[in-house]
């Protein structure tokens, strides 16, 4: 009996799925749809794109070039090397200036930091109304120049609100503005004011995070309220804390126009932070290269303390399992 041999299957060209690549343009295992998809999301970057090269990139790159040459706007710059870094060193008013900024960081950053958090707790634990999250942002809203106008008015010596009602109590009117103590410590609380309510909204979202089970567990165990604060929420808010309060440092030390529309740097340089400084460098004395060193310094200030601050805060780790 013959056994009649079948012939073994057809098999294309392990080649041919490459020659159908290289002859439509396509690279292989990747679809049409997703080169559309590709072409789409990079049309919708580069609006943010162009915007970060034009606006950022490049005026930063400019900025340190500038750094190392004599520059006023009506000449051409003029490269000096280190002698914009070597002046600043020696410069008194430099140093004075990132010491009132530091101080009115700490004010700002501390008070600001536990009011946002005591106000995030209290909008989770007793009410999470949205009208009154809308509240507690509206400070938000305004502009930081109508915000120092605004307290400007209240707090003024002879007409304002603010100290017609401490006269109104007995006790002697308050220069809040005109005065070297109390002018840093002033302008750090107008601020808290205007940025608590968002600071806060930014740590109730991180509390929204923390699984209720744990509240519960803890509650069913006989833990406090304070207990339950400083074993569950802070640990687990850790992550978003730290984020929040880079944030905000680096928010803090930009500070200028809330300088600009309340005290102009005065009374005797005692609210002149260092953007200010920078600013009057720049366009009240044309000394752009001076200026320009200065920023740098405060770049690299800026990106010293955000290091820093992520390492030891751990902001990219989390508790939660």
């Amino acid at each position: 009996m013959t056994i009649a041999s079948s012939s073994p299957p057809s098999r294309l060209p392990t080649g041919g799925a490459a020659e159908a690549s290289s002859r439509t343009g396509t690279p292989q295992g990747v679809s049409g749809e997703d080169r559309g998809d590709g072409r789409l999301a990079a049309l919708f970057i580069a609006p943010a794109l162009l915007g970060f090269l034009v606006f950022l990139l490049w005026p930063t790159l400019r900025g340190i070039y500038l750094s190392f040459t004599r520059f006023n706007l009506l000449t051409p710059a003029e490269w000096v090397g280190l002698d914009n870094y070597v002046r600043m060193v020696n410069d008194p008013i430099f140093w004075d200036s990132l010491g009132v900024t530091v101080e009115y960081v700490a004010i700002n950053i501390g008070v600001q930091t536990l009011a946002a958090l005591a106000m995030a707790v209290l909008l989770q634990r007793l009410t999470q109304s949205a009208m009154l999250r809308g509240i507690v942002l509206t400070p938000y809203l305004m502009s930081n120049v109508v915000a120092g106008l605004v307290w400007l008015w209240i707090l003024d010596t002879q007409l304002g609100i603010g100290n017609e009602i401490i006269s109104g109590l007995g006790v002697d009117r308050v220069p809040f503005l005109a005065d070297e103590t109390w002018a840093i410590p002033t302008i750090a609380l107008i601020n808290v004011w205007r940025h608590v309510g968002y600071t806060a909204l930014l740590l109730f979202a991180g509390l929204q995070a923390i699984p209720n089970d744990m509240y519960e567990a803890a509650r069913v165990d006989g833990a406090s309220e304070w207990r339950m604060f400083w074993r569950i929420t802070m640990p687990l808010l850790r992550p978003v804390l730290a984020v929040v309060l880079i944030m905000t440092v680096i928010g803090s030390f930009q500070v200028f126009d809330t300088v600009a529309v309340t005290t102009a740097g005065g009374p005797a340089n005692a609210t002149n932070v260092l953007q200010y400084y920078i600013y009057g460098s720049a366009f009240g004395r044309f000394q752009f290269g001076y200026a320009s060193a200065m920023s740098v310094a405060l770049l690299v200030v800026l990106s010293a303390i955000t290091i820093l601050q992520y390492r030891l805060t751990r902001a990219g780790r989390t508790d939660l399992g």
